[in-house]
This record gives structure tokens, C-alpha cells and sequence, in this order.
């Protein structure tokens, strides 16, 4: 037998509340724990969803309950280098090294904001093992950053930056914040301050613990169940300790997803991979990049370029980490053939692995974001998600 649906909790608008169901279906036929979804449209909150716990016959999830959003991360870091860029203090297309001089070393000297952002740059791996002690010092960590070579000639392909990216995000905001704040404390003085919502880049330590909905530890046994949600190629190249998806996604060194969730890692700052974030909050910024920008002071000039469609390398949309076609721009995933989502290629967002997304859609003016603790085997697509993406889109198209 099911177990019984949990009571589904906050509200949808009229005319979505196919969502609603979706969300239930979730935890009725897809083994959902725990999890909210939010959708803003033209700035209104019209679905604002949550229900299961934060643990088997644990706690029930609350409207203010707070998770790790993995991946999703990114999009946070990307929005607060786009606010950076809005107030002219960030150049896309200079040079990372204009900005960080030292960063020139290990022929790195022209790589530019651009292609970092776009995964392009052949810095997917740190070859030094970081430790939680190194993420606390903020200048020995950028001197290894600084330091690290190219796996590949940058420019010419990309492959996910998956802990990385955030890394060099962070120096880079540090660098260009007039304050000299760190990117988890920029993001909330600029961005969730100004959102009147919960998002975090590491987490305080005046946050409860009793807000934070822990992550279930992943059953790799359960894989076996689902052959088709990892690619066999990504997942022999993650058994191999050398290959680039490997070096991405294993430094720091933690037995399984749900680690980084432990009190050592949630304190650091890791501005690809631990956010602590709600549905709503993420709705929100998302919500704001999908239409004027007003409320963050994002021009239209810097949304314009959130916007364009996605700039692939000369060797194309093949990931050199996830051994499929992806798309990335100014720091977000962009639609492409591997992963489809959004009206159009104007859309932008970020995937956490197990399932969480947020994503921004332009053409629709709306902001959505899905995250759960309960980690699902897809690298991003999860059926979860997708079914309650889908009964968004279908909702927002019916109501134009």
C-alpha cells in the first residue's frame, strides 16, 4: 500500500490549481518526502506550496522550512554577479585577470568573465584537495584558485564546473564588492534582503535547526531501480578518479550528496553547491529577472544579456562532465536539447542535483522553483520536478 498523502499546505491561484495536484501526485506515486514549490507570475504569487517532513515520521515541513539546494546554488551566485554588472562594476566580456590579477598564472591570463561563467574555461577540477578549512580562508583558497591550470585551452568546449565555479564566483564579488563582502554575505544584504525572502550561501549560525529540513541520505542500491535517470557514461567516468567529471564533482571529498548537508559544510561558504534556500524565496528572484528587475535594480541591459540565447563553444554542447548536451550562460543553464525548459532560449535558471530547480522564463513573466530533501537519481530533470514544471507551464499558457 501508499503510504497516506501528507496534507498539502498554502495556496494556488484560481486556474492552478492543477499544480496543487501534481504536487500531491508527487507524494501519492513518486515517493516525495518533503518539498515546496512556489510560481510568481507578472510579480503575484500564484502558487505558493508545501507539505510532507523533514525526516521519515519526522517533523512536518513548515512554510518558512529551509533546504539545501545543491546546484540551484548557482543561479543565486549568478544573480548576484548580474547586480554587480547593473551597477557597472562587472564587464562580462573583460578579463577575470582585469579584475584578479594573479589569476593570470597557468596561461589563464585571457580567459574572460564570460566563458568562466559558461563552464568554458577548463577549471572544472582544483587539483589541491580543499578541506572545510580552506573554504574558511578566503585568501589561501584564492591563491590555489589562482594557481590552477586549464584541463583544456579555454574557450574551445565546456564541461560542468560543478563545486568550482562558486569558488571563483566568490573571489570574483569579493574582488568587485566595494565592501569586500563574501558572495553568501552580498546575497543576503542585496539580494534576499531586498526579496523579503529566506536564502542563504552557507548558512548562519543564528538560523534554527529546527527550520532546516535535513537531507535523506541516498540508497545507491535504489539506482539499480532506475538504469535510464544517470547516464551510464557519466556514471563510469565518476568511478574514475581522474576524469573530469570526477575532478569536478569530488573536491571536496564527501561519501555521498547528502554529506554536504552536515553541520561542517552547511557553515562554509560554497557558492556552486550550499545554498539553503525556500521555494518562495527562489520564485521570487527568478520571479524579478523575468521582468523588469525593478525590485533587485537589475537593468534592462544587464536582464538583455541573462536573456541571449546561449553561446556554445567550438566543440559544441557536448559536457565533458555530464556526457550530454547542455547549454550554459553568464553563470545559469540555458535551454538546450538535453534539457528542455521555459517558452524560450530566453529562460535561464540552475538544476541541484536530486531535483531541485529554479528558473527564470521571460516569455511567460514568471519566476519557479521546486526543492525537496529527498534526493532523486536524475542529474536534473527529475520526474518530480518535471511534473510540476509542466502543470506550471500548462497553467501559465492558459491563462495568457
Amino acid at each position: 500500500m501508499s503510504p497516506p498523502t501528507p496534507t498539502i499546505h498554502g495556496t494556488t491561484a484560481p486556474g492552478f490549481e492543477p499544480v496543487r495536484a501534481a504536487f500531491a501526485a508527487n507524494f501519492e506515486r513518486r515517493r516525495e518526502l518533503g518539498a515546496a514549490c512556489s510560481l510568481l507570475q507578472d510579480g503575484r504569487l500564484v502558487v505558493d506550496l508545501w507539505g510532507g517532513h523533514h525526516t521519515s515520521g519526522g517533523s512536518a515541513w513548515e512554510r518558512d522550512t529551509l533546504v539545501l539546494i545543491y546546484s540551484v546554488t548557482k543561479g543565486v551566485a549568478a544573480a548576484a554577479l548580474a547586480h554587480l554588472h547593473a551597477r557597472g562594476r562587472l564587464d562580462y566580456d573583460a578579463p577575470v585577470a582585469d579584475y584578479w590579477p594573479a589569476f593570470a598564472a597557468g596561461g589563464k591570463q585571457d580567459v574572460t568573465v564570460r566563458t568562466l561563467l559558461a563552464h568554458q574555461a577548463g577549471l572544472s577540477g582544483v587539483d589541491v584537495r580543499l578541506t572545510a578549512r580552506d573554504l574558511e580562508d578566503a585568501d589561501a583558497l584564492a591563491t590555489i584558485l589562482a594557481r590552477q591550470a586549464p584541463a583544456w585551452p579555454p574557450g574551445t568546449r565546456h564541461a560542468y564546473h560543478a563545486i568550482s565555479l562558486g569558488f571563483y564566483q566568490g573571489e570574483l564579488v569579493r574582488r568587485l564588492d566595494p565592501a569586500g563582502r563574501s558572495l553568501g554575505r552580498y546575497v543576503r544584504d542585496e539580494v534576499a534582503q531586498v526579496l523579503g525572502g529566506d536564502m542563504y550561501i552557507g548558512l548562519p549560525a543564528d538560523v534554527p535547526d529546527e527550520r532546516i529540513a535535513p537531507i535523506e541520505k541516498l540508497n545507491p542500491w535504489r539506482l539499480f531501480l532506475h538504469p535510464r535517470a544517470l547516464s551510464p557514461r557519466f556514471g563510469l567516468a565518476l568511478a574514475y578518479p581522474r576524469s573530469l567529471a570526477a575532478r569536478s564533482i569530488r573536491n571536496p571529498k564527501l561519501k555521498g550528496p547528502a554529506d554536504l548537508d552536515a553541520p561542517l559544510w552547511r557553515a562554509v561558504e560554497m557558492p556552486a553547491s550550499n545554498g539553503y534556500a525556500t521555494a518562495r524565496a527562489l520564485a521570487s528572484l527568478y520571479g524579478s529577472l523575468a521582468t523588469d528587475g525593478a525590485l533587485l535594480g537589475i537593468d534592462e541591459a544587464t536582464l538583455a544579456l541573462l536573456r541571449e540565447p546561449a553561446r556554445l563553444p567550438p566543440a559544441g554542447s557536448w559536457d565533458g562532465v555530464f556526457k550530454r548536451h547542455t547549454a550554459y550562460g553568464l553563470g545559469f543553464m540555458k535551454p538546450g536539447a538535453g534539457f528542455p525548459f521555459g517558452a524560450s532560449d530566453a529562460a535561464f535558471g540552475a538544476p541541484g542535483v536530486g531535483g531541485s530547480f529554479a528558473y527564470a522564463d521571460p516569455d511567460r513573466a514568471s519566476g519557479y522553483a521546486y526543492v525537496t530533501n529527498r534526493l532523486g537519481f536524475n542529474v536534473f530533470d527529475d520526474p518530480r520536478e518535471r511534473a510540476l514544471r509542466h502543470a506550471c507551464e500548462r497553467c501559465l499558457d492558459e491563462s495568457a
